[in-house]
């Protein structure tokens, strides 16, 4: 937090990735990353904005950081997004950093670009942190969310849904709602700070672009791409954490077990498989691990693996392109998935369900979803976070409800400043 504070004092724009240490992901390449003011930085073509990225990338080879808005979807496919937009977050935003500090248990790894003076040097950029006075964050304003869609609505709409299923539009639609203040003043690095003390997750992150900022708890990966091989891990299938061990035990074998969640599960991961089948060697698809049940501090998740290795004859962007937006969080098939989900909801999702991530100077990169996150456009007061579930057949409109509730739960927490179980 030292670190973040001295960073925003000098820059208006930085992008923290922060993987809480996480110690059972075997495709992470670093533990915390802080990437700090702007040499240079594309905002896309407005028309074909990973075609954009893709002569950014070329140009020249420097770390970048950056992130995709679910919109996006409207390039890649004969869609539109026309519902309310309160945080205004651009389409696609890449950097190459000044300076980049990678924090190690033992020592910091600092690395800056020559040509901007003082911050040329990575000597004078660490004792300026070290020599750093951190503020404890201000205290909590109140803050009172309201609701985008009441109960009523959701249980209607998810009745909706449930009947463009039986007619066989669609096989499963993520349905999100948004939760928003106006005239909100949050400090948003101390709302950062506490949405990762209650929900350390693997893919977190921080990202400020001049008045707009994202404040991410993410558990889920979108796309990592390592040498040749693409990796992907979708998340479908939520269930709270119990209070004792026992509990807790039995609530993942009933994750496990609960065949409406694996039903939604293997839909996505055979979405992504087709996904990932564009870009992919013959015969590389593969599902590593079906039906993983991982614990995190809130919730525990059913997360599956599925990999592929990329033919030579592709650029590492066209990948991205081909699987976003995210299978997890559109539904499928997902173009009809995605029109049904503009029909359906209330607020334009914009960098919700979209990914946050790096490309390094070699080609690698990895991205996460945009989910568990709060949004703030500072110079507009308006502040939200969103929360969705996957609709099937088997969905019970009162459960989806309360799934959602169950994920917004963190996030109310953190900017309001009431502890969870208050």
């Amino acid at each position: 937090m030292k670190m973040l504070q001295w960073g925003q004092r000098h820059f208006s724009t930085c992008c923290f990735l922060n993987s809480n240490d996480n110690s059972h992901d075997p495709y992470s390449k670093f533990s915390q990353v802080l990437a700090l003011g702007v040499a240079r930085q594309t905002f896309g073509n407005g028309t074909d904005d990973l075609s954009g990225l893709k002569n950014f990338c070329q140009e020249q080879s420097d770390w970048l950081f950056g992130f995709l808005s679910y919109d996006l979807k409207n390039q890649l496919e004969n869609l539109d997004s026309n519902n309310y937009d309160g945080v205004e977050m651009p389409l696609m935003h890449f950097f190459s950093p000044v300076i980049l500090i990678f924090p190690h248990s033992d020592h910091v790894q600092i690395c800056c670009l020559p040509g901007f003076g003082k911050f040329s040097d990575p000597a004078f950029v660490y004792h300026e942190v070290d020599r750093f006075a951190w503020n404890p964050p201000p205290a909590f304003e109140t803050v009172e969310m309201q609701q985008r869609v009441p109960r009523e609505r959701y249980l209607h709409q998810v009745g909706n849904i449930r009947q463009n299923i039986q007619l066989g539009y669609i096989y499963e639609m993520n349905y999100c709602v948004e939760f928003f203040a106006e005239n909100a003043h949050i400090d948003p690095l101390s709302v950062y700070e506490r949405l990762n003390s209650l929900s350390p997750t693997p893919f977190s992150c921080y990202y400020q672009l001049e008045d707009k900022f994202l404040m991410c708890a993410s558990p889920e990966r979108f796309l990592r791409k390592q040498g040749e091989k693409l990796i992907s891990q979708p998340i479908k299938g939520t269930a709270r954490r119990g209070k004792t061990p026992d509990a807790d035990a039995l609530l993942k074998m009933q994750l496990f077990e609960d065949p409406k969640e694996r039903s939604e599960n293997v839909m996505i991961v055979d979405l992504v498989r087709n996904d990932l089948s564009h870009t992919a060697q013959k015969g590389s698809v593969a599902v590593e691990e079906l039906f993983g049940i991982y614990s995190f501090s809130q919730v525990h998740q059913m997360i599956s693996t599925v990999v592929s290795k990329l033919r030579p004859d592709v650029h590492f962007v066209d990948a991205i392109r081909h699987a976003f937006p995210m299978g997890s969080m559109t539904g499928a098939p997902k173009v009809q998935a995605m029109k049904l989900i503009e029909q359906y909801e209330d607020t334009r999702r914009g960098l919700y369900s979209g990914a946050v991530g790096y490309i390094t100077p070699e080609g690698d990169f990895d991205f996460n979803v945009v989910i568990r996150s709060v949004l703030y456009n500072q110079a507009k007061n308006y502040l939200s976070y969103m929360a969705g579930s996957a609709i099937t057949i088997g969905s019970i409109p009162e459960r989806e409800y309360e799934e959602c509730l169950l994920k917004a739960k963190a996030m109310q927490a953190a900017v309001s400043g009431i502890p969870l179980n208050a």
